[in-house]
């Protein structure tokens, strides 16, 4: 993560007297990082949240909101207009009152942690069960300290808690319709026992915590793949400030333990990875481009890109995940598409550009995949890339059988592009990623993403939302579509240029 000359940020170089005050998320925060929470308590203005990150804690929310359900008649703190402190007084006196079954949001603070649990239902013997609420789909390792933090405060605080539950979604329900079976909708995992097993580690690290945050200077800490584990850091660009231009850490799919091996050696940059160090067959290859400064062309690139059949399609989909399933039939974050783009080069040169995109707020899986059929036809090569596209059009084949014939005949005609690039050609700027978005400017950098209103998969999606919600006045929905046309088209072009780039490059 960082070596000993690291000294950015000197603005931060002497700590204030007082630390801030820890709370459930700080804690969590600290576990995964000891810099990620210096820079939480001490260099917020830092933080760059990804487009789609507002959109996860509003499904968050979402599904905070509809667990209450399960819990009628409880009151929730509304901790914003009161403040912490004065949201810790008004949830002492919801405990005391036995006619409130329910709590929701209920803020204690305890050993300098403050928390507020997402529901505490009163048991039949006047003690509380605590409940966690999540959008996943299963329990996760990081949801134990998570909820043990919270006993820890909640107990200390003078709370008798008799179990401790994570609330998740249950990924194999199946939305009718009309309104949602919540006790379907939802699974509770009993994290009692191995909470209670994580109680003694709680003391130790909040001490371990307190005492980096004491200190005058930020933790020297160099970044990892622990960085993205179990959550991206929102200071990832800024601790990568201090690393070489190409860090080893881009050696496409190298462990920490390669990596760790490597910083021992004091080797950052992938030009002085030696020649005798452990790589896979694509490692070697990224340090032999980046230490010489050129590309990699396999000798059978050619062959594998023209052996197509006419006309070639260039499709590529846009796609919903919603928490909570929106339309009959569908699962929770089962995958919905939305939209598709498709070029097609003709035998002749020409190009076509055909596209769908559903302008309203219903199940657009059967229009799509009519349209899709139509615009593909019975032949003709098909690239994708990744295998994307290719899930897809399986899942619409299994939720659309009056289709699914045609559908099953596509899969024999698409071709990854992604995985001849990948195993069949390298360039520099790749920084080890062979994603479109590390491609495209690599090898054609006047077709960047960067003038685009919409610039990732994640971002489209909270845009078709706004576009097909009730609210957004017409003049706004079209500016939208428009934008998500502009952004799937992009995708698809971008795959014929750079196959006819690649084609050239191997004249």
């Amino acid at each position: 993560m960082r070596n000993q000359a690291h000294n950015a940020h000197d603005h931060t170089s002497m700590s204030p007297k007082r630390i801030p005050l820890l709370s459930k998320s700080r804690y969590l925060v600290g576990l995964q990082c000891h810099l990620r929470l210096w820079h939480h308590c001490y260099n917020r203005d830092l933080i760059a949240y990804p487009p789609a990150t507002e959109a996860i804690f509003e499904a968050g929310h979402e599904v905070g909101e509809l667990a209450t359900r399960l819990y009628p008649r409880g009151i929730r703190i509304d901790t914003d207009p009161l403040g912490h402190r004065a949201a810790v007084q008004a949830t002492q006196d919801a405990l005391k009152n036995p006619h409130i079954p329910a709590i929701y949001e209920a803020a204690f603070l305890y050993d300098d942690v403050q928390v507020k649990a997402d529901i505490i239902a009163r048991t039949n013997n006047g003690a509380f069960n605590l409940i966690e609420v999540k959008s996943s789909t299963s329990v996760k390792n990081e949801h134990v300290p998570d909820v043990a933090v919270q006993y820890y405060v909640l107990r200390g605080a003078g709370v008798d808690i008799e179990r401790v539950y994570l609330m998740h979604l249950n990924n194999q329900y199946v939305y009718a319709g009309g309104e949602l079976d919540l006790k379907s909708l939802f699974t509770a995992s009993d994290l009692t026992e191995s909470m209670l097993a994580y109680q003694t580690e709680i003391p130790r690290k909040l001490a371990e915590l307190r005492g980096m945050l004491r200190g005058p200077l930020p933790p020297m800490i160099f970044p990892s793949r622990n960085c993205r584990r179990p959550h991206t850091c929102e200071f990832w660009e800024e601790c990568r400030k201090i690393m070489p231009e190409h860090w080893i850490m881009e050696l496409a799919g190298i462990g920490q333990r390669r990596l760790d091996e490597l910083m021992e050696m004091g080797i950052t940059d992938i030009a002085d990875v030696p020649e005798g160090f452990p790589l896979s067959e694509i490692q070697g290859r990224i340090r032999r481009c980046v230490k010489n400064n050129t590309e990699y062309l396999s000798h059978d690139l050619k062959a594998q890109l023209e052996a197509v059949e006419y006309p070639v399609h260039f499709l590529d989909f846009e796609t919903l995940g919603l928490a909570i399933p929106r339309y009959a039939g569908t699962r929770p974050y089962q995958t919905i598409p939305f939209q598709w783009s498709d070029h097609i080069l003709h035998k002749d040169g020409t190009i076509e550009h055909k596209e769908y995109l559903c302008g309203e707020d219903k199940d657009p899986r059967q229009e799509l995949a009519r349209a899709l059929l139509d615009a593909l036809g019975r032949q003709g090569s098909i690239f994708m890339y990744t295998g994307y596209e290719r899930d897809i059009i399986e899942s619409l084949a299994e939720d659309l059988p009056q289709h699914r014939k045609e559908l099953r005949a596509i899969l024999d005609r698409l071709k990854d592009l992604h995985k001849i690039i990948s195993t069949s050609f390298y360039h520099p700027q790749f920084h080890g990623s062979f994603s479109l978005k590390a491609v495209l400017p690599a090898l054609l950098p006047e077709m960047s993403y960067k003038n685009l209103s919409i610039q990732e998969g994640q971002e489209a999606s909270l845009e078709y939302l706004r576009m097909i919600d009730a609210s957004t006045g017409q003049e706004e929905k079209e500016r939208i579509r428009k934008n998500l046309l502009t952004y799937c088209g992009q995708d698809t072009l971008a795959m014929v240029r750079i196959r006819e780039e690649l084609l050239e490059r191997c004249r």
